[in-house]
């Protein structure tokens, strides 16, 4: 079943880009709109928060947190420790 689009053009392409590499969408959550999570779950990444981040509903400015998430996907320890990472 097809997950339901972000209605901020710039946080769905960022969402994408987490689908992309692996991460795990889910919607819903009580002030964002959906959450993003690693798929290495490494209890050493991200000094044991699990790699999860949030996607905020309505951002005050969708480029500035479709970057953020960007990043967060690009800075996973365990992913960078790859050989093909290109990040």
């Amino acid at each position: 079943m097809k997950r339901r689009s972000h209605p901020k053009k710039e946080v769905e392409a960022a969402v994408q880009y987490a689908e992309r590499n692996g991460w795990r969408v889910e919607i819903g959550g009580s002030h964002a709109w959906g959450k993003l999570y690693c798929p290495y779950n490494d209890p050493d990444c991200r000094c044991g928060a699990f790699c999860i981040t949030s996607v905020a509903s309505t951002p005050r400015n969708a480029d500035t947190h479709a970057r953020q998430l960007c990043r967060v996907v690009d800075n996973c320890a365990f992913n960078q420790q790859q050989p093909d990472y290109n990040g």
